[in-house]
């Protein structure tokens, strides 16, 4: 298959995904519109959570220095590349998001700078946390999100002195909107001393971010679960250089130095500072195998943004086509536009259970529905879970 200047064998690249693409016994092949949620794993995910069990069986403690820590490393480098850091840049690992984002808030100077400015479209982990400190008397400034072209403005303006944290998302989960001069935002932010953190769940591995002059000073969060399909359990945070922080929600893998005595509380340097405690390895092994496919593949995100703009395009036109373009609350800009098409529709959670009733897998957040196109997905798959799509919202 062609794609804006590089061709790729879409055949193979489907045959990596026999699992997940291979209908179950007695069952009619599915059509996965997920891929802004749960993608597909290739078939290597599968071999690497065995090469997990083997590494254990095999070296059984002596795993973490011979086996899970080296994978750890070079796990987070590709990430940061894919990313758009340095590959040297310090980086922390945790099970989800917020586990690292609860982190960061817990080494806030909230005495002395009780203001975070975030927005109300945020994704609801972090709404509802945010919310929560709100009810202890944390001054949380919620910037509305509409008119999107305006954004940029309203948060600009919201960042005044006295502000100790701006956390913002690249990408809107529920519009797919590409947040406009990310790096300007940012820059406020550390002009005015506050702790700049940007959600790129949403973009890490279909939205390629320019950070700028925000790369310095960013934290920068996203994880395994989306377009990466490594699948759960592996979420990062880039921790800008020289960072000090010392996160009062802490565990004792962010001071190995530490145990062998000593007063008071140690941090390691870099992002081991954000670190808990043991974890589970398996889906280090799950995403060190998915980074591997992507480079066997060629798809770098360049690549993969690429697909899926034309993906998406061919979701818009086929929407345009029957009557529905003006349900779509995605931005129509390739430029503005995620990795996903969201489109307003009544009653748009009965709508995706009569959708999945027909094969098509797609999800619904309020009153939208989302359609996640990948890059294994056929454009005869794209277009039959589009018509099903149409012929359900005219019910």
């Amino acid at each position: 298959m062609e794609q804006q200047g590089f061709s790729f064998d879409l055949g193979a690249l489907r045959a990596a995904y026999s699992r997940f693409l291979a209908p179950a016994e007695g069952a009619a092949p599915r059509v996965l519109l997920t891929g802004h949620s749960h993608q597909a794993w290739p078939d290597v995910a599968r071999d690497a959570l065995a090469a997990c069990f083997d590494d254990a069986a095999r070296l059984v403690d002596d795993k973490w220095d011979d086996a899970v820590l080296p994978k750890r490393a070079a796990v987070g480098a590709a990430i940061l590349e894919r990313m758009g850091f340095d590959r040297g840049d310090d980086i922390a690992f945790g099970q989800n998001t917020h586990e690292l984002v609860y982190r960061l808030i817990s080494s806030l100077p909230r005495r002395d700078r009780p203001r975070i400015v975030t927005t109300d479209g945020e994704f609801h982990s972090l709404r509802r946390q945010l919310a929560r400190l709100g009810e202890d008397g944390v001054d949380v400034a919620w910037v509305s999100v509409e008119p999107r072209r305006s954004l940029a403005d309203r948060l600009l303006a919201a960042l005044l002195p006295g502000t100790s944290m701006l956390a913002i998302s690249a990408v809107l989960f529920e519009s797919a909107t590409v947040v406009p001069r990310l790096d300007e935002i940012v820059a406020r932010a550390a002009e005015i001393g506050a702790v700049p953190l940007v959600d790129a769940y949403h973009a890490f591995n279909v939205v390629p971010i320019a950070w700028g002059s925000a790369a310095p000073h960013v934290f920068a969060v996203a994880g395994g679960y989306k377009y990466a399909a490594m699948g759960e359990g592996l979420c990062w945070m880039r921790v800008p250089r020289g960072c000090a922080l010392r996160p009062a929600f802490t565990g004792w893998f962010a001071d190995f130095g530490a145990l062998a005595g000593g007063g008071g509380v140690g941090y390691a340097p870099g992002g081991a500072r954000f670190a808990g405690s043991t974890f589970d390895p398996c889906a280090l092994y799950r995403a060190a195998a998915v980074l591997e496919h992507w480079d066997r593949f060629g798809l770098t995100v360049p690549r993969l943004r690429a697909i899926s703009l034309r993906q998406t395009g061919r979701i818009l036109g086929h929407l345009d086509a029957a009557g529905r373009g003006g349900d779509v609350v995605s931005p129509r800009e390739p430029e503005r536009r995620g990795g996903f098409v969201a489109v307003r529709a009544a009653r748009a959670g009965d709508v995706v259970q009569r959708l999945r009733a027909r094969g098509v897998l797609v999800d619904a957040r309020r009153d939208v529905v989302r359609i996640g196109p990948a890059p294994y997905l056929t454009d005869t798959e794209i277009d039959a879970g589009v018509a099903a799509l149409v012929e359900e919202l005219g019910r």
